[in-house]
């Protein structure tokens, strides 16, 4: 049982907030926080601190801010495809941008972690696919599983802290000529899969394969959050 659970749970929730919000404060000040840190900032004991979080890793994880989100839809979104992925992709886009400096300092964290680590981290769950394959739901009767899972890929692979970070600081153009682009391309994949279908996997494609939790997403985005048609 985690230590919050157990006891008091009110003040701890609110140790644990104030743990987090105090990370994610630091974080956008440019700094990637250590446990002792961050307790230094939320006045808060370093012992009670590693009680909630045993080590930097276990608390950038729980500051990063893709964690409360379940959906990029809006409340009542469209049902035509073309137009749920392009809210999906400029929400998903316009909080990219709001955190960026979080967004950054993970990206920078799954690049550094052993493989153990890596699906732990929050750029390896899968959530963002999980959003485009919501989004893609009317789609889903024109293609094969497999080719609606690599739709669902290519269209990840152009969006997100990814994308932004090489756009913005390799090609040189700015962060709304970034986004721009990047909506453009998640519909250019769209329109190009409904008429030529993506290429099927290879089976010896194991290399860099994406984890088991974002295949999941793919196929099991939960039934409640589909448009319902008559």
């Amino acid at each position: 049982m985690p230590y919050e659970l157990a006891g008091r749970s009110s003040q701890k929730h609110r140790t644990r907030t104030a743990l987090v919000t105090a990370a994610r404060d630091l974080v956008r000040q440019g700094v990637t926080p250590t446990v002792e840190e961050t307790a230094a900032a939320a006045a808060v004991s370093r012992t009670t601190a590693y009680r909630y979080f045993p080590n930097k890793r276990a608390l950038l994880l729980a500051a990063h801010p893709e964690i409360a989100a379940t959906s990029m839809l809006p409340a009542n979104p469209p049902e035509d495809p073309a137009a749920r992925l392009d809210a999906v992709v400029a929400n998903f886009s316009a909080m990219i941008l709001d955190t960026e400096a979080q967004q950054r300092t993970m990206l920078r964290l799954s690049l550094e972690a052993e493989a153990a680590e890596r699906d732990a981290l929050p750029l390896r769950q899968g959530r963002a696919i999980a959003w485009i394959a919501e989004a893609l739901d009317g789609v889903r009767g024109e293609l094969s599983e497999k080719q609606f899972g690599q739709l669902v890929l290519s269209i990840r692979a152009t969006i997100g802290i990814e994308a932004i970070v090489w756009l913005v600081d390799v090609a040189g153009i700015s962060r709304n000529d970034a986004v721009a682009l990047t909506r453009w391309s998640a519909q250019a994949l769209l329109q190009r899969a409904r008429t030529v279908a993506p290429p099927t996997p290879s089976r010896s494609s194991k290399q860099g394969r994406p984890s088991n939790a974002s295949l999941d997403r793919i196929s099991n985005t939960p039934a409640a959050t589909r448009p319902t048609r008559p």
